[in-house]
């Protein structure tokens, strides 16, 4: 393997529990990426394809990792004893993963992990309204989604202090417009605002890169004053992984009002 492929499970793991925590699975953490690696580091030492892709998903009874390596054919784990130096990986899988398999095209490798009954659903909050906005990457564009930002508090309602919020949404795109657009990858960020069943406000803004591994210093003012500023004004700022890269969330709670 490359040196690239060798530091890919360490930052799938830090993609993985950064979605779990999202989903409030934090007792699958362990289990769970244990069994990413070994699927990953598997296909990335085996296959012939120059790409492997990953899903997760967390569905009704259970969490499901697949781990597609371009490869018709699936790997069999008959061929090494549980204490060989090489070749353990579906060996701990086997033990660990609640169930495991291969896909009838042989190119992907599964396995599941059971879900604790009803955590997932009491944990999280339900969506009673939003306003959803997409921004362009000009000067401007950080300014007029607080100007946006404004006009869409006063739609959904929020019972909380909009000056606060505003100023939480203009952190979060300015720091999206400045780490989150790779070249090439469409030089847009979507900005969802959310009010939950709780009258907790969710700022959303979604750009286009899959990671964030220096989340913890940038939270804590290490590397900039972004996020620490919005975490300084009472948000509880997390992110995880969504479809077009990643989401940074900062959550509001209800209080005063501006006047």
């Amino acid at each position: 393997m490359s040196e690239a492929d060798r530091r890919r499970p360490s930052q799938l793991r830090r993609t993985l529990r950064a979605a779990l925590r999202h989903w409030e699975r934090h007792e699958l953490v362990d289990a769970a990426e244990l069994l990413l690696t070994e699927l990953v580091t598997n296909a990335l030492r085996h296959a012939s394809a120059p790409t492997v892709n990953v899903r997760v998903a967390h569905l009704d009874s259970h969490l499901k990792i697949e781990v597609n390596d371009g490869t018709p054919r699936g790997p069999l784990a008959g061929s090494s004893s549980p204490d060989a130096e090489h070749g353990r990986g579906l060996f701990i899988v086997d033990a660990v993963a609640d169930a495991w398999g291969v896909s009838e095209d042989r190119t992907t490798v599964w396995c599941t992990l059971p879900l604790t009954e009803g955590t997932f659903d009491m944990a999280t909050p339900q969506i009673v309204r939003e306003q959803i906005m997409a921004f362009d990457a000009n000067p401007n564009s950080s300014g007029s989604a607080r100007v946006w930002a404004r006009s869409a508090l006063t739609i959904l309602a929020w019972p909380g202090p909009v000056h606060v919020a505003t100023d939480v949404l203009y952190v979060l795109v300015t720091n999206a417009f400045e780490h989150g657009l790779p070249a090439g990858s469409g030089r847009s960020v979507r900005v969802a605002l959310r009010l939950t069943d709780r009258d907790e406000l969710l700022v959303d803004v979604e750009d286009h890169t899959p990671d964030f591994p220096a989340f913890d210093k940038a939270v804590s003012g290490e590397l900039g004053c972004g996020l620490w500023g919005a975490r300084s004004h009472g948000a509880e700022v997390t992110w995880f992984p969504s479809s077009a890269g990643k989401t940074v969330r900062a959550m509001l709670q209800a209080g005063p009002v501006d006047l």
